[in-house]
Parts: structure tokens; C-alpha cells; sequence
């Protein structure tokens, strides 16, 4: 990858899913930042469903498990329906997903969403909540991106993705009202534990055991279920008050939501959870070991700035050391797959309209093949960001191979590859590239290997 201090270049390579002959680079910092100010055109033609359909899915499959348990004939093809409108679901949603990070002009809000969905993992453990990270993504993260990050932390705790997922709506205050009534009920500590240790102070922050147990017990209350969505169950939350980092929440009754809100707000302005958060945002946009004067100054913004996002980013775009030559990072499978796709900008229907087979075909199964597997993190600290976790043998193979078929795919709408290794890489493109491109006995073949290189799959 050529070493360029073009500042366009980087912002949207570095900062979005890369150049596109369709959409203008970001000249500077400050054009990044007025991406998250424009209206939000992606989301308007790519929606998402959000949690009324998933809860509208699990009444249709516990109503239609109920008829088959009562002996009606209908109940199982009424079963195989909801299966059925749940897969399509889902790829709808995948497709919404990448025709945003391929297609919208605010590729810094794309990626924003990406890292912060990603912070705060959520998966389905059921395929009745197949569309819940959606839903999550849709409802607790893109309308935070720009607000405070205790905002966000809310939004993104009490969501029913997080609460399924972390299985919080079965965690119940032992000496809580309904404990007392029922057998084989109590803590869990998942919630508790995966706030502390991932979304805020981090691992190795001061706090102990005890401050996750403690958490833990104030947590208790926050539930779901099909019919209502988020609900609050005073009666099983633990009574009496919790210390959490030396400081004393609830003790109420009945228990009232507004005292775990306080310790979220209270954790979110930390100094441990600025400098994790500002540690994360470096590692995943600059580079796998971020300058320390670059993650300081993030972290001093943020706490100055009372966890306001937007100064947040804006300290992390007007330092140097956000701006020093590509190639710090490797670009994850998905990253790779949007920034191809928007580099060869086919019309906007080929990527929200693809059919079934081609979407499994060409985006789900490549994706697993190079070691994503799509909203199926390993666990809720998400992806590996180090370049090791994703230039492997069979990830590279995988890619070289994807890119040729991209480009087969797409064969009538590609430009001749050596005006192709400009508009995808600017002045990121090498001299070896530009040549190997030149050289090229076919535009499928050019586009291709512009995709597979060295030079494209760094950022």
C-alpha cells in the first residue's frame, strides 16, 4: 500500500468503507463529523425491523406451538411459516445492512454503527429472536451514535437483544419477592459482569468481584416478554441497596429502574471507561497498538465532554496520529465485502434485491469462510481486531476467490481496471497495483485482483 498523507484518501478508507466513483470523499475531519448531522437517508431505504416484529414472531410461534400441542393439524406448517418469514427476515436484513455500508454517502456513520454494535455484542441463541441484533442495532445504537455514550449505555443494557442474550429476564434478586415463591430461581450475573468488563471500565480495571455481584443484584428487575416488549418486574428485583464502585443505588420499594439508570450513568463517566472506550475507538479506526498520546486525548475529550460521542470522535480525528499513512489495519471480511461492493458501485438494487440463493451463495457462506459468520461473534467481546485474526491462509484464499466471483457478478457495470485501481484506492494504490492492473487481459479479471490485494485489504 502506497504510504499517502492524502487526506481524503485516508478519511475514507480509514474512516468509511472506502472511495466510490458514486459518492465524494470526505475532505477533512469536520466533513466526517457532518456526516452524523445529515438526515439519515440509508436508513430510510434500507430498513431494518426492530423489536414489534420480532415480538409479533414469538406470539405467531408460541401460538402456533400451542395448536400443534393441542393436536391441530395446522400447527406445524404454522410453525414452518414463522420459521420461514424469520430466514427471509434475516437475510432482508443482511442485505439492508451492506447496501447501507456499500451505498450511503455517511460511510462514517456505517462504521460507527459497526463498532459500537459490535462493543455491545448481542447474538440470537433462538431462531424465534433470529432478527433481535437488527432490532438492536436499529432501535439502541444508530439513534445514539451521535448523542453521550451514557445514552447509549442505557439504551443498549435494557434492550431485550441484550437482555435475551446475557439471559437477564432470568435473573432473579434471591431475597426478591418472587424468589420467595418459587424454587429454582435466582442471580445471574452475566449482564452485570459483560457492562463491567466490556462496555465500560474494562478488564482490568479497579473493581472486584463483589462490584459485579453487587451489580448484578441491582440489575434485577429488567425483563421481557412477547406481549409487553421491556418491562420492569419491581417484585423481582433484589431489595434493599447495592454498593457498586463505593457507591450506594436503590433501596426503595418497590424498586424503581431510575437507580439502575443512575449507576450506568455514573460507570459511563469513569475515567476506566474512557480510556477503554477511547483504547477500542483508536484500536479499531488507527491502528492494532494505537499511539498512547492519540487514546489519552480521546479519553481526556471524553470525560470533558461528559461522554458526549460527537467531541469524542471529533478529538480522535484532530489528532496527527489519526491521520499517518494507511495500512495500520487489516480490513475484516465484512469491511472487505462493502468496501469491494462500494468501490464497484453496481446500482443499488443488485445488493438490497439479490434472491436467497445468492445471497447464501455469495455474501453469507464467503463470509463464514473467511472467518465472520454473519452477527455470529464467538462471544460478547465481539470480533478480533489484531490483523493475525483475519490474514490467514484460508481468509486470504477466500477473498482472492470472492473477488474474482464479485467481479464476474458484476461483469457489465465494472470500469476498465486502470481507471478502477483509481476510484478504489485514490492515491492509496501503488505503483505494482496501477502496473498489475494495466497488465490485465480482462476487466473481471483487473477488478479482481485490485480487490484481492495487499493494498485494498489494508486500511
Amino acid at each position: 500500500m502506497a504510504g499517502t498523507k492524502d487526506v481524503s484518501t485516508i478519511a475514507a478508507i480509514r474512516y468509511g468503507y472506502g472511495l466510490s466513483p458514486d459518492q465524494p470523499a470526505p475532505v477533512n475531519a469536520q466533513a466526517l463529523l457532518d456526516q452524523l448531522d445529515a438526515p439519515d437517508t440509508a436508513a430510510t431505504l434500507w430498513p431494518l425491523s426492530g423489536t414489534d416484529f420480532m415480538r409479533q414472531q414469538m406470539r405467531d410461534m408460541q401460538g402456533a406451538r400451542k395448536a400443534k400441542r393441542a393436536g391441530d393439524e395446522t400447527g406445524q406448517k404454522r410453525i414452518k411459516a414463522v420459521r420461514k418469514r424469520l430466514n427471509n427476515q434475516v437475510l432482508i436484513g443482511l442485505r439492508a445492512q451492506l447496501a447501507r455500508a456499500s451505498l450511503s454517502p455517511q460511510g462514517f456513520r456505517e462504521r460507527l454503527q459497526f463498532f459500537w454494535c459490535d462493543h455491545f455484542t448481542v447474538t440470537s441463541k433462538s431462531g424465534v429472536t433470529a432478527t433481535a441484533p437488527d432490532a438492536f442495532a436499529q432501535e439502541a445504537i444508530r439513534p445514539h451514535l451521535a448523542t453521550t455514550f451514557a445514552q447509549m449505555l442505557r439504551a443498549a443494557v435494557t434492550h431485550p437483544a441484550m437482555l435475551l442474550y446475557l439471559d437477564q429476564t432470568r435473573s432473579i434478586g434471591p431475597q426478591s419477592a418472587y424468589a420467595k415463591k418459587r424454587e429454582n430461581v435466582g442471580l445471574n450475573e452475566n449482564l452485570g459482569r459483560e457492562v463491567l468488563e466490556l462496555h465500560t471500565l474494562g478488564v482490568d480495571a479497579p473493581y472486584t468481584q463483589e462490584d459485579v455481584r453487587q451489580f448484578a443484584k441491582l440489575l434485577t428487575g429488567l425483563g421481557f416478554n412477547a406481549g409487553k416488549g421491556f418491562v420492569f418486574h419491581p417484585n423481582w428485583a433484589q431489595p434493599g441497596a447495592e454498593l457498586v464502585l463505593g457507591q450506594r443505588y436503590g433501596g426503595e420499594t418497590p424498586a424503581n429502574i431510575s437507580d439502575i439508570y443512575a449507576a450506568l450513568d455514573d460507570i459511563a463517566l469513569h475515567p476506566a471507561t474512557a480510556h477503554h472506550l477511547a483504547h477500542k475507538l483508536a484500536v479499531h479506526f488507527v491502528a492494532d497498538q494505537p499511539d498512547p498520546d492519540l487514546v489519552d486525548h480521546i479519553a481526556s475529550a471524553y470525560l470533558a465532554h461528559q461522554s458526549d460521542l460527537r467531541a469524542t470522535y471529533a478529538a480522535m480525528l484532530e489528532h496527527p496520529a489519526a491521520w499517518a499513512p494507511l495500512g495500520g489495519k487489516a480490513r475484516q471480511p465484512w469491511d472487505f465485502m462493502a468496501a469491494s461492493l462500494r468501490a464497484i458501485a453496481p446500482p443499488a438494487g443488485l445488493i438490497a434485491d439479490l434472491d436467497q440463493k445468492k445471497t447464501r451463495s455469495w455474501i453469507i457462506a464467503p463470509l463464514r469462510a473467511m472467518g465472520q459468520p454473519y452477527q455470529k461473534p464467538l462471544g460478547p467481546n465481539g470480533w478480533a481486531e489484531e490483523a493475525s485474526a483475519w490474514i490467514t491462509p484460508q481468509g486470504l484464499a477466500t477473498r482472492i476467490s470472492w473477488a474474482m466471483r464479485i467481479a464476474a457478478l458484476y461483469d457489465r457495470h465494472l470500469p476498465d481496471p486502470r481507471d478502477f485501481v483509481q476510484s478504489a484506492l485514490g492515491a492509496a494504490a501503488s505503483p505494482t497495483l496501477i502496473q498489475a492492473a494495466a497488465r490485465a487481459e480482462s476487466k473481471s479479471e483487473g477488478i479482481g485482483l485490485i480487490l484481492a490485494s495487499a493494498d485494498f485489504n489494508r486500511r
